[in-house]
């Protein structure tokens, strides 16, 4: 053993989280440039170490109990999130587009991509399971541009959101979704054309929709949807996430 390395039992009766500390530490210092690198103390650093190869289960413990907080975090938020929508359904809408029947109690919040394949998937389906139960549904569009992967999510959110501020919002997605493999500049001003839009207002409107759409990116991070689409329900009968698969036998359960 090394004649720098105190007593461990002495050393454990630190907490978890300053030795945690003192590793995230000398990772930050090693990542500095070489000059700031040599302001480790080199017998901390063998402590530090030391006690890592000898009791391995420390920091797998932290790492454990630290996302074991982050989820008991989300799933509070969601459960939050959850409450509003059942006991004041206006403040999660907003000014989101809302398609079907004002009176029912079953809300159906879809965050999506005019981009994700897979929403391009479920829009055909959720088409064919609004048309069969517009009067048991109030269905929620909320944006979800996956930026890193789709460069033309944002540009697309963004012409939707203008075609809204017209009342065309649910004409314009449904040419979006069905010209997926066409989105562009051309196809977002010739299907403005094609609804009759106002150009020079749909093209003002595009300007100033991030605030909006980054709303709702807010939203779907702070409930920690990972990807596109996703679905969330609220009725008497079924609270949560859902797949789009499950949707019509929760919908047919909630009449």
């Amino acid at each position: 053993m090394s004649k720098f390395l105190p007593d461990v039992e002495q050393i454990m009766r630190y907490s978890r989280s300053l030795i945690v500390l003192c590793l995230f530490c000398l990772v930050l210092a090693w990542s500095l440039p070489a000059q700031a690198a040599t302001r480790v103390n080199p017998q901390l650093e063998e402590q530090v170490l030391e006690i890592i190869r000898k009791h391995p289960e420390v920091i797998i413990e932290s790492v454990q109990a630290y996302q074991q907080q982050k989820e008991q975090k989300l799933d509070k938020v969601r459960q939050g999130f959850l409450e509003d929508l059942k006991t004041n359904p206006q403040a999660v809408i907003a000014d989101s587009p809302t398609i079907g029947s004002n009176e029912s109690k079953t809300i159906l919040v879809e965050f999506s991509d005019f981009q994700c394949p897979y929403c391009a998937e479920a829009h055909q389906t959720l088409k064919k399971l609004l048309a069969k139960h517009q009067k048991d549904i109030k269905f929620v569009y909320k944006h979800y541009p996956l930026t890193p992967i789709h460069a033309e999510a944002m540009p697309a959110a963004k012409a939707a959101w203008a075609a809204q501020q017209q009342d065309k919002f649910w004409e314009y997605q449904d040419e979006l979704f069905t010209n997926q493999d066409k989105l562009g500049e051309s196809l977002y001003v010739n299907i403005a054309k094609k609804l009759n839009l106002n150009l020079a207002k749909f093209n003002q409107d595009r300007e100033i929709a991030n605030t909006a759409i980054e709303k709702d990116i807010q939203l779907a991070q702070k409930l920690g949807l990972s990807g596109t689409p996703s679905f969330i329900i609220s009725s008497e009968k079924v609270s949560g996430a859902v797949q789009i698969s499950d949707l019509e036998n929760i919908l047919a359960n909630a009449k």
